[in-house]
């Protein structure tokens, strides 16, 4: 059950978070019919800001889920390349049994459980690439046991990795286009201060009407900027619309049987 409600919570808590916000916008919207602040009337300017604000958030979104639909494979690319990592360091153990090859599966366990803390911003992404350079150590010294391919293939992988993660990197530092999400946030503000002071008859229409375009524009707001950073993780794991590592908890719990 308690799987069942955490997937209802992903599903609905944008709806939940935006419940307050709501809530105070239909009662700015009450007290404004009572108090007769109801001064705009209806007319083909509100068609016209609306048509605005649904351009401008499609425009968002488009740019926004191109990136997160490339996001949601990078940690599964992640893992692919370091089980192949592991897969070489599994074979030079097997076939040398030396302290070194048992030392560099031991680097890349602890390289593994680094990529936990770093997606949970406990280790800065500096210290991750140092750490991905210290690889270099282990193919120098392996170059006397290990083949040329098997070298090779490590280097490609360590080349991959460090690709994902200058990516990764780059999309949690980065958001698209700051001055767009202001004016869609400025228009969005104009247009819900509009509709509280809008006219329009039967009330409980106006109500329903306001709630709605309200609503709407919000939960797109929220949505593109939960979008923007798809690798923003809290502590306590992935809650909302975060990319899965689950590629990477996978592997780990591989490894440990191996």
């Amino acid at each position: 059950m308690t799987g069942f409600f955490r997937n209802i919570w992903k599903k609905w808590h944008l709806a939940v978070e935006l419940t307050p916000l709501l809530i105070l916008v239909i009662t700015l919207k009450i007290l404004s019919h009572l108090l007769g602040f109801e001064i705009i009337s209806f007319n083909a300017l509100f068609s016209s800001i609306i048509a605005a604000s649904t351009f401008l958030i499609g425009f968002l979104i488009s740019g926004v889920i191109s990136d997160y639909k490339e996001s949601e494979k990078l940690p599964g690319d992640l893992a692919s390349s370091m089980e192949i990592l592991f897969d070489e360091a599994y074979i030079l153990d097997k076939k040398y049994k030396s302290k070194l090859s048992k030392s560099f599966y031991n680097f890349l366990v602890q390289f593994l459980d680094s990529f936990k803390r770093w997606f949970n911003k406990k280790e800065k992404t500096l210290k991750l690439f140092d750490t991905l350079k210290k690889m270099n150590d282990y193919f120098l010294e392996l170059e006397n046991t290990a083949s040329p391919a098997s070298i090779s293939r490590m280097k490609l992988e360590q080349h991959n990795i460090r690709k994902m993660i200058t990516r990764i990197h780059t999309i949690r530092e980065t958001s698209f286009v700051p001055s767009a999400y202001t004016i869609v946030e400025v228009l969005a503000i104009m247009l819900i201060s509009a509709l509280i002071f809008l006219k329009l008859e039967p009330f409980y229409e106006s109500i329903f009407f306001v709630s709605l375009v309200s609503f709407i524009d919000l939960y797109m707001l929220v949505l593109i900027k939960d979008l923007d950073n798809p690798f923003e993780y809290p502590d306590s794991g992935e809650t909302k619309t975060e990319v899965s590592l689950k590629p990477l908890y996978d592997l780990a719990e591989r490894v440990k049987h191996q």
